[in-house]
């Protein structure tokens, strides 16, 4: 049992472990005896890395057995709570049995090992493996130590994931759909402008190095813009020393602006009244 747990990853050897339900032993059985797991987190399976794990399964058979418990909506069958892409890979390989850990747990326990197994995959798109980290915190009350420890990578690692879901919806959506990498949305992150910079990277087919300079750049002439002449400013704070008030004078290139003037009260805005009708 010792050699099947450590075979099977560290988050979910530690989770079988934890399970007091847990009745799990090992079996061969027919793939065709396997469904879906109606919990899987994964969208997206890449058809080309599938393709390879199926011709190394063919070398080598399968090294990590799949885990499965009972079905409930099928007789003679078993669900498959982590190892779907295995069990695809086995079926286009044409292997007609598949090495199984039969576990009894729950619907909430499938789930939770559903995620783990899922984000402890290489090749998890990055934003599904931050949907995944957000489940363990969200639906079972982990904290970025605990998916730390449970996935076998550093908090920091975890804490950056989590900041992709920060992002506006449009951004997540060209990770998705691999348009843009992780490594630009990670750069995208807390900016104000990240759509537009998204848009941009995507169509001039920016690298994640080349996307970083563009926003460096970006920043130093969005400062430069928002730099006040200093005339302006001394005229700003002329007029806030006279009436006491604050005041914001925006002047644009043709020298035409606006003159804000902001009151936090009636007092206050009879103030500037009484100053415009008896000088105006």
């Amino acid at each position: 049992m010792n050699k099947i747990k450590k075979g099977l990853g560290r988050g979910l050897s530690s989770l079988i472990g934890e399970s007091k339900k847990d009745t799990s032993s090992t079996n061969k059985i027919s793939v065709n005896s396997l469904v879906p797991s109606k919990f899987q987190p994964r969208k997206y399976f890449d058809e080309e890395k599938l393709n390879d794990l199926s011709n190394s399964i063919k070398e080598r058979g399968i090294l990590q057995p799949i885990i499965v418990r009972k079905s409930e909506n099928f007789t003679d069958k078993y669900e498959i709570i982590a190892g779907e892409r295995r069990w695809q890979a086995a079926k286009k390989a044409e292997i007609n049995e598949v090495p199984v850990v039969i576990t009894d747990v729950d619907d909430l326990k499938s789930l939770e090992f559903a995620i783990v197994e899922n984000v402890q995959r290489d090749d998890l798109n990055p934003l599904e493996e931050a949907k995944g980290y957000q489940r363990l915190i969200d639906e079972f009350s982990y904290d970025h130590e605990k998916v730390s420890k449970i996935i076998g990578k550093s908090r920091s690692y975890i804490t950056n994931s989590l900041r992709l879901l920060s992002l506006p919806n449009d951004i997540l959506t060209l990770v998705e759909e691999r348009k843009i990498t992780a490594g630009h949305a990670k750069i995208l992150v807390g900016l104000e402008n990240a759509s537009f910079i998204a848009n941009k990277i995507y169509n001039k087919k920016l690298s994640v190095r080349q996307a970083e300079n563009f926003v460096k750049i970006f920043k130093k002439t969005k400062k430069i813009k928002n730099i006040k002449d200093p005339n302006i400013k001394d005229l700003e704070e002329g007029l806030i020393s006279k009436i006491g008030l604050s005041v914001k004078i925006q002047n644009k290139k043709n020298n035409k602006g606006t003159i804000l003037f902001e009151y936090k009260d009636l007092d206050q805005l009879n103030k500037i009244i009484e100053i415009l009708k008896n000088y105006y």
